[in-house]
């Protein structure tokens, strides 16, 4: 059976080689967990290594676990650096390169210091990111229009996924398995290694996971600039513009590409950045509703139970830290 999905890892110069091995390791777990309780019906991940080119044009396969296959990654992963953050003359053609891989549909993730060099594709710019605490104020005095929060373990806005901490690479790894295998893989994985499971891998309801991997060019524009706007002032005239279309042709291809309609996309895009805010802040429903977009704190209340079937208030006990549960005022769900 074909992989369900490819995760690259880059090599770059001074790649915590462990971290690379240990993920490997963690999504062949996650594989062999699958094919004994499905059998040949299991999904898989392909696992590959890149490493950049001597002559500095991008990076290429040093290993994969399907050989001579087909395609390219639909993650790629920046591992922790072993001793210092890459520099930016070090960064400069893989960046190219990465930015090449996302704007084909990639998603890229980052690993404590990793997220340097996440940092020099720009992509990062206006958008939230974290890195080990140790590197916080370098990474912001280096890309000051990121969003740095080194609070969070895990910040996954979709197309971009940044992890913090030195062995934050296992929960970055789990997350991928959730993403791609779902729940109970995830769970089975974590078990076998002896891990904790990051906790928002333990929610009944599955974060948004935009298509990406599409090949329509002008949508996945589109849909890069709603996930670093948030969704916000996303009319259908205005991405239609950004997508160079008509408005009755953008929403064809649209639904097409994405298998959902732009206001059913925004409404999720909007309900997972509050999602992450009932879980980790006292923030108020109210406030959060207006922080990602909605003016009206009732219809709000009524797309986030559509979208999760739990109302904010239900969501946040079920979900949100223990800090946050006891600190949280009383409200209505």
């Amino acid at each position: 059976m074909a992989p369900l999905a490819e995760i690259g890892l880059l090599l770059y110069p001074g790649a915590q080689l462990g971290a690379v091995h240990g993920l490997s390791d963690l999504f062949s777990v996650a594989n062999l967990l699958m094919t004994r309780r499905l059998a040949d019906a299991a999904p898989r991940i392909r696992v590959s290594h890149w490493r950049g080119r001597e002559d500095g044009g991008g990076a290429a396969r040093v290993f994969d676990t399907d050989p001579g296959a087909p395609g390219e990654p639909d993650f790629i992963i920046m591992p922790p650096a072993v001793i210092a953050p890459i520099t930016a003359e070090e960064a400069a053609p893989l960046a190219d390169w990465l930015r090449e891989r996302h704007a084909r549909g990639a998603t890229l993730a980052s690993v404590c210091a990793g997220a340097f060099l996440l940092g020099e594709t720009g992509l990062l710019e206006g958008r939230a990111a974290t890195t080990h605490w140790f590197y916080a104020n370098d990474f912001a005095e280096r890309f000051p229009a990121v969003r740095m929060d080194a609070d969070k373990l895990v910040i996954d806005d979709g197309d971009l996924i940044t992890a913090g901490g030195l062995m934050a690479w296992t929960d970055l790894g789990l997350r991928l398995v959730d993403r791609l295998l779902g729940p109970t893989a995830m769970l089975e994985t974590a078990r076998f290694l002896l891990v904790d499971p990051p906790g928002r891998e333990q929610r009944h309801y599955s974060a948004f996971s935009p298509r990406l991997r599409h090949g329509d060019a002008a949508i996945l524009k589109v849909q890069h600039w709603l996930q670093a706007s948030g969704g916000r002032d996303a009319t259908l005239d205005a991405m239609a513009r950004k997508a160079g279309l008509e408005p009755r042709t953008f929403l064809r291809r649209f639904q097409k590409a994405t298998g959902l309609k732009p206001t059913a996309y925004c409404q999720h895009l909007r309900v997972g950045k509050a999602r992450e805010m009932l879980e980790t802040t006292t923030r108020s429903v109210d406030q959060i509703a207006w922080d990602v977009g909605y003016a009206d704190p009732g219809a709000f209340r009524r797309v986030f139970l559509k979208v999760t079937g739990l109302g904010p208030r239900a969501y946040r006990q079920r979900f949100g830290l223990l800090a946050v549960r006891e600190a949280a005022p009383p409200e209505e769900a």
